[in-house]
């Protein structure tokens, strides 16, 4: 089964994301990663939705969302022609011994430290899921207290722009 990237433009209105996720937990499809924010446009809003399946499902999914009324567009974005980031926040356990390491692997992600207690770091990162995962497994051997992932969110490189109307615009 292939990954897909959806992105989904809808009516920024109470009840939407209970739809579209309603829509996949009735046809029994899972939904790996989810995340939806306003667009430029505060009526409108857009979901990355991450999902996997072949191309049969995924071309039932598009056709269900495109019956639901606040759904305003879908694209599936490529992956060569997208960028893709998550954020994440993950708490390590650390001690007077470790503490220096630790902070010596997040400056090499670049990633920033925004919590700091006697037992732990608090390491706040964006970059791809690849980057995320690299510096898990690195502090899984310090010890990883807690994860809080936000799920995919996605954008098509250059100047093509996604919005609202009949035609996609470029910059």
């Amino acid at each position: 089964m292939h990954r897909h990237v959806l992105s989904v433009l809808v009516e920024n209105q109470s009840g939407v994301l209970s739809r579209v996720s309603g829509l996949f937990s009735r046809r029994g499809y899972n939904i790996d990663s989810l995340s939806v924010g306003e667009t430029e446009d505060p009526k409108v809003s857009r979901m990355t939705i991450v999902v996997r399946g072949d191309d049969q499902i995924l071309e039932q999914i598009k056709k269900q969302l495109n019956k639901l009324i606040d759904v305003i567009k879908i694209v599936e974005l490529d992956p060569e022609q997208s960028v893709f980031r998550e954020l994440a926040l993950i708490k390590v356990k650390t001690d007077l011994s470790t503490r220096a390491s630790v902070i010596e692997i997040v400056s090499i992600f670049r990633a920033n430290i925004v919590d700091v207690s006697n037992d732990s770091l608090t390491v706040e990162m964006t970059g791809d899921e690849q980057k995320i995962e690299a510096f898990i497994n690195l502090m899984n051997a310090y010890g990883i207290a807690e994860i809080v992932r936000t799920g995919l969110t996605a954008i098509e490189r250059g100047n093509k722009v996604l919005n609202n109307t009949n035609k996609d615009e470029e910059v």
